[in-house]
């Protein structure tokens, strides 16, 4: 992929004359200013997604942003996953894979890839999604504000709207994002400044916990509605719950450390549902069908949080999200 940018800077750019050195001091200064990046992917059994991820990141389109390495932890795999990444790694030695021979959680891989990282911004997508052409170059620029320290994507389901499970990911991630219009909530994509070397391994929020961190050391987060990433919703009831409830279980666990995130009030989500539903004959037979599901998910949360003391930092896949 060319460095467009680069090509701008030489061409279009004024004071642009060559000296001994080469290209002009203003050249140079400015190719100093790219803002390079180390993109993690934690991978759990991701044959289906792994090489169209690694490929979709390969063929970012990039100006002012560099991607300088890709580390993909390849955690407890059973399946091709592994071995699909370091064939896409043979080819392009940007890329790296890590091995966890046993699967002790996103947030054991995500410590990895922090602890071999070699670029202060660092970029962290989940497995099963894909990135659109200039993502990448979308969530990192904001981090030219140096009180910018965490920025989020914003994540569009592939699932179809006119079934119901399709209907209530489309409900919840349009939901995430008019919250986050507001009061940024990150997920599926984010991107932050490596100001911390490690989260809490027993986590099952790590993109929120990550955002905790970051606000203590007193930066600023971002939400960037352009930088778009697909991502697949559960295709079924037993795979939503097990959504729901891990991650309102790892919210109140995190809620307790002195951090709540912006989805965690209902009341709010519940008054924002109804200024923004479409009061057609689908959303009013589907939408409180979702509620109630919605509803009984943070129950299930609560009660494996308050009553089971169950942790949720090595979840149950759930299998519906991979056919991305």
């Amino acid at each position: 992929m060319p460095n467009y940018r680069f090509l701008y800077i030489f061409i279009l750019s004024p004071n642009l004359t060559r000296n001994k050195a080469g290209f002009s001091q203003d050249v140079r200064a400015r190719m100093k200013k790219m803002l390079k990046c180390s993109v993690g992917v934690m991978a759990h059994n991701e044959e289906k997604n792994i090489a169209r991820l690694l490929e979709a990141l390969l063929g970012q389109e990039l100006l002012g942003v560099e991607i300088s390495e890709i580390i993909v932890v390849a955690s407890g795999c059973t399946d091709r996953t592994k071995k699909i990444a370091c064939e896409v790694a043979e080819k392009n030695p940007k890329i790296k894979v890590l091995v966890q021979e046993k699967r002790e959680g996103k947030a054991s891989a995500v410590n990895l890839w922090l602890k071999k990282a070699a670029a202060d911004i660092m970029v962290m997508e989940s497995a099963d999604t894909i990135p659109e052409k200039d993502t990448i170059e979308k969530i990192v620029i904001p981090f030219e504000n140096p009180e910018i320290g965490m920025a989020g994507a914003r994540p569009v389901p592939t699932n179809d709207p006119k079934t119901f499970m399709g209907f209530a990911t489309h409900l919840l991630w349009n939901l995430h994002h008019h919250i986050s219009l507001k009061n940024p909530k990150m997920g599926e994509l984010v991107a932050f400044r490596k100001v911390i070397s490690e989260i809490p391994v027993d986590t099952a929020v790590d993109e929120a916990e990550i955002e905790a961190a970051v606000k203590k050391n007193g930066y600023g987060i971002k939400y960037v509605p352009d930088a778009v990433v697909q991502n697949r919703g559960p295709e079924n009831i037993s795979d939503f719950l097990k959504q729901r409830r891990r991650i309102q279980a790892g919210h109140l666990a995190l809620k307790k450390k002195g951090h709540s995130v912006s989805t965690s009030n209902g009341g709010k989500i519940f008054l924002l549902l109804l200024r923004n539903m479409d009061w057609d004959l689908r959303s009013l037979v589907f939408t409180p069908l979702v509620v109630l599901l919605e509803a009984w998910g943070r129950f299930l949360g609560w009660y494996d949080w308050r009553i089971k003391r169950k942790k949720h930092h090595i979840w149950e896949i759930a299998k519906s999200t991979k056919k991305l």
